[in-house]
């Protein structure tokens, strides 16, 4: 059976002992299962996965899904694969904010993979947060009034960040509406309460104005990304790293320039309405 070693006090653990290019056994399967609800973020390392494996293995969690704004190139013949990368004449697309990926589609996904190909040694680091947390460690008041409230969610910022800035990104001719999701949202596989709000898709609260939401969203933010709920992954190629979009943020730090090559693989699974 894999073995796992926790990677901070915060969240994330790494597994080991696994080869995720072969099908994995039904109780190699329950590991992993369980060990992502329980960390929200998992480590493989020294992994090579095909386009293929790495489709196989997200789909141990829920369909596949391709981005719904189409915003990066995809790997040929797996549409479901998207390339992300950052090269000499085409930076990549910043991600360079706390954000839960995709948020603004009525069913957001339950997780994310992304696969290292290629790295600059101790550049690019990503760091996650734990929604949990955040959500338990506001005071009763706070709690109280935001359990219940719902956010608009909208896919705008990442249109602009695509169409306004060089990068990798492709053209995004049109977004699909907002959607509202609740602040507080129930995980469907634990039942714990993690807080569901993100400063990039996230412009208002439901009855409120943008002017009257900024103060409360800049407060979750500062309060979800304080250092001791965080967990910072440094990358090495061959990395490969999942995290439940249910239960946590994540921010990709930008201190690599445009001559740095990074070469990453992130596949999606299906999620479900938040509820």
């Amino acid at each position: 059976m894999p073995g796992i070693k926790p990677l901070n006090a915060a969240l994330g653990a790494q597994i080991t002992d696994i080869d995720l290019n072969t099908e994995l056994s039904a109780e190699q399967v329950q590991f992993v299962r369980d060990a992502f609800h329980e960390h929200i973020v998992l480590l493989f390392r020294g992994q090579d996965l095909d386009p293929a494996a790495q489709m196989r293995f997200t789909e141990i969690f829920g369909e596949v899904k391709g981005h719904p704004l189409k915003t990066r190139r995809t790997v040929d013949g797996f549409p479901g694969v998207l390339i992300i990368e950052n090269q000499p004449g085409k930076p990549g697309a910043r991600n360079d904010y706390w954000h839960s990926d995709i948020s603004h589609s009525p069913q957001p996904p339950l997780g994310s993979i992304l696969h290292a190909k290629v790295v600059p040694e101790g550049k690019g680091d990503t760091m996650f947060c734990n929604m949990y947390a955040a959500w338990e460690s506001l005071s009763d008041g706070m709690r109280d009034m935001l359990d219940g409230m719902k956010a608009w969610h909208d896919g705008a910022a990442t249109m602009a960040r695509n169409n306004n800035e060089q990068n990798d990104g492709l053209e995004i001719r049109e977004v699909p509406p907002p959607h509202l999701h609740p602040v507080a949202r129930t995980h469907p596989e634990t039942g714990r309460k993690a807080l569901f709000v993100n400063p990039h898709f996230v412009t208002h609260f439901e009855d409120m104005t943008a002017a009257e939401s900024r103060p409360l969203i800049d407060f979750l933010e500062k309060h979800s990304g304080r250092h001791e709920n965080i967990y910072r992954h440094s990358w090495r190629a061959g990395d490969v790293l999942m995290w439940d979009n249910r239960a946590a943020m994540h921010y990709a730090v930008l201190d690599y320039t445009p001559e740095d090559r990074r070469l990453m693989h992130r596949t999606t699974a299906a999620g479900d309405t938040p509820y």
